[in-house]
């Protein structure tokens, strides 16, 4: 069986690790309706349209 050489350390380690648990930013696009930024394929909470469709009534 092999050995290693040395000890690796608690850094070196869990840097190494760490490439593969790398986080994607949500996807943010631009609201047809009213131009706000929002979250895609949701709701957006500015003007309540969704689809071009209006999803949830919002006061102004």
């Amino acid at each position: 069986m092999g050995n290693p050489k040395s000890k690796i350390s608690k850094s070196k380690r869990d840097s190494r690790r760490a490439q593969t648990f790398k986080l994607s930013a949500p996807g943010i696009v631009e609201c047809p309706q009213c131009h706000e930024m929002k979250l895609a394929h949701r709701v957006c909470p500015n003007c309540g349209y969704y689809k071009n469709k209006e999803v949830i009534s919002t006061e102004k």
